[in-house]
């Protein structure tokens, strides 16, 4: 795997630019972005529910339960159709699905680490960063689309940082590569 890894290094290095440059597009283009990630969430729920219920139709005479597949493609379908429609609720409902795994998490947080008082020295690490979680819902909850800007330049860091990562990774893969120098240079 090391040496057909090593041969393409060009691909692994190619596969960082491209995490670069939509890190910094999220950086420089927060909107375009955030409206692109929509869009592609739902061309990919709706051919998602298109080949659902391909496949629910297909199995129809052999399986009793196509119809929970249908009901799944059609739900997709549906997803699809709607976040094309309604585009910034389809953002808004990601920032208030991270803002409820926020809260609950948080609150969990806070409940284990009175639990753990009596237990362990340090619970208070835990109780804070629950309340941190809690802050952090509740701060999407009131300000959603700074919460969706915050998302969309989350996943640019990440992008970018796993890109620059990846460029490293393919020059010393082609390192590996004997002669691979004296070609790039030829």
């Amino acid at each position: 795997m090391v040496t057909e890894l090593a041969r393409n290094w060009w691909v692994v290095a190619l596969r960082g630019v491209a995490g670069v440059i939509f890190g910094l597009m999220a950086f420089f283009w927060p909107g375009i972005t955030l409206a692109s990630l929509v869009l592609l969430f739902g061309a990919y729920v709706f051919v998602d529910g298109i080949f659902t219920i391909a496949t629910a139709v297909r199995s129809a005479h052999e399986d009793d339960r196509w119809w929970v597949l249908l009901i799944e493609g059609i739900l997709g379908v549906v997803a699809g159709i709607a976040t094309f429609v309604l585009p910034i609720v389809t953002a808004l409902t990601l920032v208030y699905v991270v803002a409820a795994w926020s809260l609950i998490t948080g609150i969990l947080g806070i409940v284990t680490a009175v639990r753990l008082r009596k237990v362990i020295d340090g619970e208070w690490l835990l109780g804070l960063s629950g309340a941190l979680s809690v802050i952090y819902g509740v701060l999407l909850i009131a300000w959603p689309a700074a919460g969706a800007l915050a998302l969309v330049w989350l996943i640019g860091s990440y992008a970018f940082v796993f890109g620059a990562l990846m460029i490293g990774l393919g020059f010393r893969l082609r390192g590996l590569v004997p002669g691979a120098q004296t070609r790039a240079l030829a």
